[in-house]
């Protein structure tokens, strides 16, 4: 078997040609041909020689009448029987022949002499073939038969109506056709192969063809509907023809003429030579050699429907196969997921429970000496140096989390990224002095002004600062340089590397430094407390700004950090910006000043008076205490609808600031602003209210503007940022 090819079964297909070549050839003929043969004289030495003495004769022959006669393998040399039978005058006579591929269709004189041909091969020998002008027909060399083809179940009667297909090359027989079947309509066709078609799709009734010719083409799978009609009386006998020319000077077309009848006269001796029972043996091994051979598109046709059916069930298949991999995939990454989770949760517990406990040892050690203010300062400190990690860690949890689902708020106004820098190198200084590290910031900012979160921009470089503070020993050294290169969309990209001399990481770690949590185990990192979600925070800033983030490390050696973003250049210049510790200095000073002039202009008159909606009761102790100790009036609500009865119930211009709980009972935040919005009073449309709550996603934000409020605070609260909200209000 071929690729994509079936051949037939030999065997029984020789069964088949044995019969039919046996039905086919007439007894007399092959006593006549086997008397031929026993008369005819071998070619001396001399005779072949003078045959070869013609030259090289041009053998013409149609393509489409295989197995008998055919373009081999579209080589252009001629194939099947013919050519076996050719090849044997060949060798018994001495001529020489090469094979020419006529076109399809009728082939005039006028093409023949035009193509040079002196010989054509597989011609049909009937009365119009023999006296026709210009050919010379040989002795027939097989005698076979002529079958009729049509649909299963037609029956051919000679004086019925029918359209019969036949190929516009078949001249004669359509004059045979038209003497014995007179009612019969003869439809031209330009190939065999067409013929097939036109009876295949009901152009026409029947077609009548070498039997051999037939039933190659009925192998096809397509034509599995059309039969063979035994039809008595349609003889096939094939025979050789001659090219005489016909124009030309008398003594020239005399001379070849006579050339001809003596080529014909050898190729009639050579039949004779070889006899019926070797003609018919090269007929049979044409047959056997050149059996129909299934195409792709066959194979297609013919098992359509076992090819559907395994398409079906191959489809079927690949679902399932595509199921359990998904499933298992899925199982694979829930795994991952849960094996992620687990890791995620423990360094969380891990994170918020050392200091948590760190808070409530101190709380004990207050506890225990309220009565020494030195001790108790001291543990105030530290209790509140713990609860600022607290707030960091859950700040930076709260961070990847919005930078993961893509709720990050970006501001975007312009700011000085010299400013930015140097507030960053002013807030590292005095830690890095303790630990006697050496660093050192170097700029080169051709665009220095830029549009933007400054906020995020100072996150991210501090991030890469602290990470390389924690893993590089004393004495070592960080190098911060920071550099812009201007876009061909007019856009800046501003390049930030952290440079430290620390302990490095291994390659397989570098893989996964990104991702949340994620620590070098390494002698010189035990005992650094983090949140393992800095450099993880920072990569998806640079990706929310447009940039990447890089890491180039090798243990033992440091490690640098390239850090970029994409933003816009802006011209002009923004006013300096203070550094941090200056600028809460300056802050405190002035905040006194105020509440001086503020106090000595008000006297004795009440501060604002405040309405705190909060259902947690130590949350809004905390919150009462630390706004009536500024002089504030406060009163609190523990739920949304008692804050819009307090209100509602209040003296008209009573409150003036509401800090509003998101998250409460009975009613929560976003509908207590509502309805306190709603109210038909005055104040109810300019009291001014901040929503204070632990809800700090973009779209908390969005429904709180929504919802009526002024202003959103974060808890933790930071109370000093609170005090000169509200002094501002």
């Amino acid at each position: 078997m071929n690729m994509g090819k079936i051949r037939l079964s030999g065997f029984v297909f020789l069964v088949s040609v044995l019969s039919v070549v046996l039905c086919a050839v007439r007894p007399a003929q092959i006593a006549q041909a086997d008397t031929r043969a026993d008369a005819a004289e071998p070619f001396t030495q001399e005779e072949k020689e003078k045959n070869a003495a013609y030259g090289t004769l041009r053998v013409g022959y149609v393509t489409d009448r295989k197995p008998m006669c055919f373009d081999q393998e579209g080589s252009g040399e001629l194939g099947g029987a013919s050519r076996y039978i050719f090849d044997r005058i060949q060798e018994v006579s001495g001529l020489k022949f090469e094979y020419v591929e006529l076109p399809d269709g009728q082939v005039t004189y006028d093409v023949l002499v035009g193509d040079r041909i002196d010989l054509v091969t597989s011609v049909e020998y009937n009365r119009e073939n023999v006296n026709a002008r210009g050919i010379l027909i040989s002795e027939p060399y097989f005698s076979g038969r002529k079958v009729i083809v049509g649909r299963e179940g037609l029956v051919f009667e000679a004086d019925k109506s029918l359209k019969i297909a036949v190929a516009t090359g078949s001249q004669t027989l359509k004059k045979v056709l038209k003497k014995q079947y007179p009612n019969f309509e003869i439809v031209d066709f330009e190939t065999i192969e067409d013929c097939f078609e036109a009876v295949y799709e009901g152009k026409a009734d029947v077609l009548i063809q070498n039997q051999y010719v037939a039933e190659y083409n009925l192998y096809k799978p397509k034509y599995k509907e059309l039969k063979v009609i035994p039809v008595v009386g349609l003889a096939d006998e094939l025979c050789f023809s001659a090219v005489m020319p016909i124009e030309g000077s008398d003594q020239d077309k005399i001379d070849a003429q006579e050339r001809s009848r003596e080529i014909v006269d050898v190729i009639n001796r050579a039949i004779s030579l070889m006899g019926q029972e070797e003609i018919t043996n090269f007929v049979i091994r044409g047959v056997m050699e050149n059996q129909y051979e299934y195409s792709f598109s066959d194979i297609l046709y013919r098992y359509q429907g076992t090819i559907l059916f395994a398409t079906i069930v191959f489809l079927v298949v690949c679902v399932l196969i595509f199921l359990i991999i998904r499933f298992y995939i899925n199982t694979m990454e829930a795994r991952a997921e849960a094996k992620a989770r687990g890791q995620f949760l423990s360094t969380m517990s891990h994170e918020i429970r050392t200091p948590l406990n760190g808070l409530i040892g101190l709380n004990y050690l207050m506890l225990q000496n309220l009565g020494k203010p030195e001790k108790l300062e001291s543990y105030l400190r530290q209790s509140a140096s713990t609860a600022k990690y607290l707030q960091m860690l859950v700040n930076d949890i709260l961070d990847m989390s919005k930078l993961r689902e893509n709720e990050m708020y970006f501001e975007n106004k312009p700011f000085s990224l010299n400013t930015t820098l140097e507030a960053v190198a002013f807030m590292e200084k005095s830690r890095m002095d303790e630990k006697k590290i050496h660093f050192s910031l170097d700029t080169e900012l051709p665009y220095p002004i830029l549009s933007g979160d400054a906020t995020r921009v100072k996150q991210a470089v501090l991030n890469m600062i602290d990470n390389a503070y924690k893993f590089t020993p004393k004495g070592g050294r960080i190098s911060v340089r920071v550099r812009q290169e201007k876009r061909a969309d007019r856009k800046i990209t501003t390049t930030v590397e952290v440079e430290d001399t620390g302990c490095g990481m291994s390659e397989e770690f570098q893989k996964k430094i990104f991702d949340s949590f994620t620590q070098e185990r390494a002698e010189v990192s035990k005992g650094n407390q983090g949140t393992g979600l800095g450099m993880s925070i920072c990569y998806l800033l640079a990706k929310q700004m447009g940039g990447d983030i890089r890491v180039e490390s090798e243990v033992g050696k440091g490690s640098r950090f390239t850090f970029e973003f994409v933003l816009k250049a802006v011209s002009g210049t923004i006013e300096k910006e203070t550094a941090p510790d200056e600028e809460q200095g300056r802050a405190g000073k002035e905040s006194a000043a105020d509440r001086g002039e503020k106090r000595s202009a008000a006297g004795n008159d009440k501060m604002p008076g405040v309405l705190v909606a909060e259902d947690n009761e130590l949350n809004a102790q905390i919150l009462m205490e630390v706004l009536a100790e500024k002089g504030f009036q406060v009163i609190v609500a523990l739920n949304g609808r008692e804050a819009v009865k307090r209100f509602a119930d209040s003296s008209l211009g009573e409150f003036s600031i509401i800090l509003m709980d998101l998250m409460m009972p009975e009613m929560d935040g976003y509908e207590a602003a509502q309805e306190i919005r709603a109210l038909d009073r005055p104040d109810a449309a300019t009291v001014k209210i901040f929503a204070c709550t632990a809800n700090s996603f973009k779209e908390d934000r969005d429904r709180a503007m929504a919802s009526g409020m002024n202003d959103f605070i974060t808890k933790p609260v930071d109370v000093n940022k609170l005090i000169e909200k509200l002094k501002l209000s």
